[in-house]
């Protein structure tokens, strides 16, 4: 495990300080507000840690508010439903006395069902032939030195062009390889908090790429407003998956996102969605 997935690892180990309430902390890094995937991923790893059989089939999750980097986050949890089958459980997270972000996820045991199909898997390029964002990012570096400061968990190789450099206007897609840096624990509820950090990455960009803006620029502001995944099949988040993006509609100020994370066999494991805000806001005249 690298030194970055260890500290990916410890990120997600919340501390449980009384019943049904747990504690995360945020990386000491210059962020403006706390990473959306990060509180996705911990909110995830409250819920299932209040659960004693199953595992996580989808999660729906909204952000309410800009989290604070600088103080602890609070997840509560509520024990809506423990059936038979599925498990449902209710996650608030509170910061400053006011909630951040909720989710709802739920739990199923699992079993076999003769009704089965999926969606292809596309024929892109093996991800041992794609460069590391790190090596691709490298001319960049001074510029984008906060960046190279931090730990990054997550390898990723992406195919194309990078999607947050200026660039023509594009069709809305987006794919690339993702895998934890390392090998992880044999816990699916680990893997699968690892896939909601990792899958909070990319999602947003592929809602931009028709449009020639970026996240730096001083006339656009962009926020992720409800994230929702899928769980399918059993994969683990320290193997090579490819991340199939699209953006089917922008409008309204608001910007579409589906993902599919299938494994390196072809297999669909995780299916999510994510709408954000897209905003042009008007320099002010100088």
């Amino acid at each position: 495990m690298s030194d970055a997935l260890d500290f990916l690892v410890k990120l997600l180990d919340i501390e449980p300080i009384e019943v049904n309430i747990f504690r995360g902390v945020s990386p000491d890094e210059h962020r403006q507000r706390v990473f959306g995937g990060q509180v996705a991923a911990q909110a995830l790893m409250a819920a299932g840690r209040t659960v004693e059989r199953g595992v996580v089939h989808s999660l729906h999750s909204f952000f309410l508010r800009p989290g604070d980097p600088n103080v602890p986050i609070l997840y509560e949890v509520d024990r809506i439903r423990d059936g038979r089958s599925f498990t449902t459980r209710r996650v608030v997270a509170i910061q400053h006395g006011q909630a951040i972000f909720n989710m709802a996820a739920s739990f199923q045991i699992p079993e076999e069902g003769p009704l089965e199909h999926q969606f292809t898997m596309p024929d892109v390029p093996e991800p041992e032939t794609l460069s590391t964002l790190r090596d691709r990012l490298e001319p960049y570096r001074e510029q984008l030195a906060d960046w190279f400061a931090r730990p990054h968990p997550i390898d990723q190789r992406h195919i194309g062009e990078l999607p947050w450099m200026h660039h023509e206007g594009r069709e809305p897609i987006q794919r690339l390889w993702i895998r934890a840096d390392g090998e992880l624990p044999d816990d699916p509820l680990l893997h699968s908090c690892v896939a909601a950090y990792a899958s909070d990455m990319s999602l947003f960009d592929t809602m931009l790429a028709p449009h020639d803006v970026r996240w730096d620029d001083t006339d656009f502001m962009g926020a992720s407003l409800d994230h929702c995944m899928w769980f399918h099949r059993p994969f683990r988040a320290d193997e090579w998956l490819l991340y199939d993006m699209d953006s089917p509609n922008a409008f309204g100020a608001r910007g579409l996102a589906r993902g599919f994370l299938f494994t390196r066999e072809g297999q669909l494991a995780v299916s999510m969605a994510q709408e954000g805000v897209m905003r042009l806001v008007p320099r002010s005249a100088s």
